[in-house]
């Protein structure tokens, strides 16, 4: 059994923060999760098995953001992450688990999640990335309500791709690019300062804030980029299969190729 979170009494956000799911076998834990989110703000529904969790959300229950746990009887949460994406719930998914090896945090960010937090960081670290989630998530409803002025002026092109900042979405070629949230971040981060060189710690700290860490060791968090821009590059190919605009630079980072050839 997985020790449960302390109260976390410093620097609470403000009432109002979002919806969020838990989904979680591990009864302490869930519970202790849940008060400690309720106490910073949040509103909170948790279950304690995929199916139930699925059901609701297939029946019209809605959230902001799912903590899903992997380990867990007849459904594990990868499973449910792809049952949520099949049904194109895009809802953010950060996993919480006791698995620290690398292999799973790949798996889990190549299946759409948007974090992998392992269950022995603080609810501290937990809430911050949490809070920033949410954060990009309420920037882009605020935006997607704005007029049509306000999208086309929100609209940015660089050669054969197009950013629609109001809308969230990127088009290659004039076709969508349906890419998760911190994918979406890393493109448009990349592409308008294309030619630019970014380091694996660049790009990492748009997707998490400045002074995360995560994989094995210091330099964990290349192997994170790593997977991301993966990920990426397959999603533009299956549109694109000559698509070649993100380059790598060895031992440093990527870079957006200027240009459209």
């Amino acid at each position: 059994m997985s020790e449960p979170y302390l109260l976390n009494t410093d620097a609470r956000p403000e009432d109002g923060q979002g919806e969020i799911m838990i989904i979680d076998d591990d009864d302490l834990f869930r519970e202790s999760l849940e008060q400690n989110l309720r106490d910073a703000g949040y509103d909170v529904t948790s279950f304690s098995d995929g199916e139930t969790a699925l059901m609701a959300l297939s029946s019209g229950q809605g959230c902001d953001l799912i903590l899903l746990d992997w380990r867990m009887p007849n459904m594990n949460g990868i499973e449910v992450l792809r049952r949520l994406r099949v049904s194109h719930n895009n809802t953010p998914v950060i996993f919480l688990t006791v698995l620290s090896e690398q292999i799973y945090e790949e798996a889990a960010l190549h299946g759409g999640a948007v974090d992998f937090v392992e269950k022995s960081r603080s609810f501290a670290i937990l809430g911050r990335r949490i809070s920033l989630i949410l954060e990009g998530v309420k920037g882009q409803a605020r935006e997607s309500g704005a007029d049509k002025a306000g999208e086309e002026q929100a609209s940015e092109r660089y050669g054969l791709l197009m950013v629609d900042e109001a809308g969230h979405r990127v088009l290659w070629r004039d076709r969508q690019i349906n890419l998760t949230i911190n994918e979406f971040k890393i493109v448009v981060a990349l592409a308008r300062q294309g030619g630019k060189d970014f380091s694996y710690r660049e790009i990492y700290d748009v997707v998490r804030g400045e002074g995360f860490a995560a994989g094995q060791g210091h330099l964990g968090y290349r192997q994170n980029v790593r997977t991301f821009i993966k990920r990426i590059r397959q999603k533009f190919r299956e549109t694109d299969p000559e698509f070649e605009h993100i380059e790598n630079f060895p031992g440093y980072g990527y870079r957006w190729r200027r240009g459209d050839g």
